[in-house]
């Protein structure tokens, strides 16, 4: 691939048109993550004594791992692993939160030629059975905080032979320290192509079980673009990152942690519950420079620290968020409070990182999910998979090759054991997000929400986001989400549920209030003719809100006499 840096600037002027035009990628057909997020600068004597990842915990521990310490941990691991059994293409499991261990494991299962599966440690027995039933997963690398889940359902996974348990006991688990001790630090990568499978994510779809995700080695590659331009031209000199992202997820795992390796920098892992005061605590102690924070955790963040700069000296000079709108709102407050113009990016398991912005060097439009990251062909199509014209709105989709012709290295293997999953995921040459937005005369892409999301109300086609974006502005608004109510005459109403911000109290005369906000400012069938107060939102364990939930309780309540 093209150098990405080669290509960045620091001005603010429109260089979208040459940079999106002239990018090439360069893939190599031998690749391994472990050679190119660890190996190459653990045996370079100018950086394998750099950090590679800060840690603390809540209770104020801290640890440093160097390259070279992540790579002999690694070796030992690899060699631990192989004395185990475990063959090239066996799936390892490893349920560990942010933690030197983790980077250890992954870099382990991929010089190794296995699949590493992370999985969240809040997810519940069934979750974990599902999984590992699922994959075969052979090996499980566990703490104390996926411990009990995993004893629960040990029985019930046949293909499970070990267990290796890090600061915790288990019984019939091997001690994660112990076997370390003992194992080899030497170690000889296996050779992998690009398209071997390297990764195994679960996504979570709005119907069926969960559908494992196979990423190859490629997709390292693939991210990068992206994330270069939405880091506004990392690495550059003192770099430092972190996200609250679980390492256990794309965001978290694909979006931080190997990419920041990718480039030999530092990533700060933490263990613990997150909070506004935690986050601006870690930005400067650390002397974060770098960071992606969801739009709920910049909301918890702005609510709760106004002007933060009266309070904390930060380093930072790139924020990338996902996962769902920004905002307007959160968007001026991070310019004007934290100095940053944040970098909003769109992509998913599948087909990571391929929309957003680099406001360095393409304007951002405030609300907007950006343009097509450099080697990556989006369009908007219509269900026959046609792409539509500038202000229609379709569902989001990326071309298995760019503008130039080449394959784009973004792209999954396809859902493990499921070739019909996969199958319907594309029309033709366009594999489909799910996601609706319309396209500006521009080339930016305006978030309309998921195709589930979308509703009709008296006739009118609504998407969520809009109104969502407006209620925030009110100062009485936390976080809000929108769903339709059944209704006999209009089919539906539009209902937000809203949790308000500390110390406001819920009335008919704020929700009038609210009513009325919503009513000024957008289309007037848009206003929403029901609002509920809640003490907080149902989300997933990546912090996105799950909006099908209340959509799912009012239908539930519609049928109820």
């Amino acid at each position: 691939m093209n150098s990405p840096n080669a290509t960045l600037k620091t001005d603010a002027t429109d260089n979208y048109a040459a940079i999106y035009q002239t990018f090439r990628w360069e893939v190599p057909t031998e690749l391994n993550i472990a050679e190119v997020c660890c190996t190459r600068w653990a045996r370079d004597s100018n950086s394998s004594q750099r950090i590679a990842v800060y840690f603390e915990d809540e209770t104020g521990h801290t640890a440093t791992l160097t390259y070279a310490a992540l790579q002999e941990q690694a070796n030992r691991l690899s060699n631990l692993l192989r004395r185990l059994g475990l063959q090239r293409g066996d799936c390892v499991a490893i349920i560990l939160p942010q933690c030197p261990e983790t980077a250890i494991a992954h870099i382990a299962c991929h010089q190794l030629g296995a699949t590493a599966m992370p999985l969240s440690s809040l997810f519940g027995p069934d979750a974990l059975e599902y999984r590992l039933q699922d994959s075969a997963a052979t090996v499980v690398i566990v703490d104390q905080a996926g411990a009990a889940n995993l004893q629960q359902i040990r029985a019930a996974c046949p293909h499970l032979k070990h267990v290796l348990a890090l600061e915790c006991d288990m019984p019939d688990a091997l001690d994660w320290q112990q076997e370390m001790i003992q194992a080899s630090a030497d170690f000889a990568s296996e050779i992998t192509q690009a398209t071997d499978a390297a990764i195994l994510i679960y996504t979570s779809g709005t119907t069926g079980p969960a559908k494992g995700a196979l990423i190859p080695h490629s997709a390292i590659i693939g991210n990068l673009s992206g994330f270069v331009a939405s880091q506004n031209g990392f690495p550059q000199d003192n770099d430092v990152f972190w996200s609250p992202a679980d390492w256990a997820w794309t965001g978290g795992l694909m979006d931080a942690l190997l990419p920041t390796l990718y480039f030999g920098k530092p990533i700060l892992g933490y263990r613990g519950r997150f909070s506004a005061e935690t986050a601006f605590t870690l930005l400067e102690k650390y002397r974060i420079t770098n960071t992606f924070l969801f739009p709920t955790a910049l909301k918890m963040m702005m609510k709760e620290m106004p002007v933060p700069k009266q309070h904390y000296t930060l380093q930072l000079r790139a924020i990338m968020s996902a996962g769902e709108a920004v905002g307007e709102a959160v968007f001026e407050w991070c310019r004007s409070a934290l100095g940053v113009t944040v970098n909003e990016m769109f992509g998913q398991t599948e087909v990571n990182y391929i929309v957003g912005n680099s406001y360095l060097q393409w304007p951002a439009k405030a609300g907007s999910m950006g343009r097509p990251y450099p080697g990556h062909q989006v369009a908007v199509i219509d269900d026959d998979g046609n792409p539509v014209g500038a202000g229609t709105i379709g569902e989001v989709a990326l071309n298995r090759t760019d503008i130039h012709g080449d394959a784009d290295p973004i792209f999954f293997v396809g859902y493990f054991k499921n070739p019909a999953a996969t199958h319907s995921k594309y029309s033709g040459q366009w594999c489909r997000t799910g996601d609706l937005a319309r396209m500006d005369g521009d080339g930016y892409l305006w978030y309309e929400g998921r195709a589930d999301d979308m509703f009709k109300a008296a006739g009118y086609r609504i998407g969520p986001s809009e109104i969502e974006n407006c209620l925030l502005k009110h100062p009485a608004v936390a976080s809000v989400v929108v769903v339709p109510k059944p209704d006999r005459e209009r089919g539906n109403i539009v209902k937000a549920f809203v949790v308000l911000t500390a110390g406001t109290s819920g009335d008919q005369h704020l929700i009038a209030e609210l009513q009325n906000h919503v009513r000024g400012k957008l289309a007037p069938y848009e206003y929403p003719k029901e609002i509920e107060f809640i003490a907080q939102l149902p989300m997933t364990t990546t912090g996105k809100i799950q909006r099908r939930v209340l959509r799912m309780m009012e239908q539930e309540r519609a049928t109820k006499p």
